[in-house]
């Protein structure tokens, strides 16, 4: 499932307010406990970058291009 950034938004706010229920669209979800909670953040914030690194929207790794002269032949 691809999530938005509306999705982790909810889930944030939820924490904030010391919830364990989130409702998203027609969705209703209870989560046992806070920890179970930042889980699912964490999960969510993992799959929004991979998301940008595979549309080109957050760089991958950093190119290196080294050059070396010489005097002479």
């Amino acid at each position: 499932m691809a999530y938005t950034q509306a999705h982790l938004d909810a889930l944030e706010a939820a924490l904030i307010k010391g919830e364990k229920r989130v409702t998203f669209g027609d969705k209703t979800v209870e989560y046992r406990s806070v920890e179970e909670l930042q889980a699912a953040i964490r999960a969510v914030k993992r799959d929004l970058f991979e998301q940008a690194v595979d549309t080109g929207l957050w760089p991958g790794a950093p190119r290196q291009i080294r050059v070396t002269t010489g005097k002479g032949f």
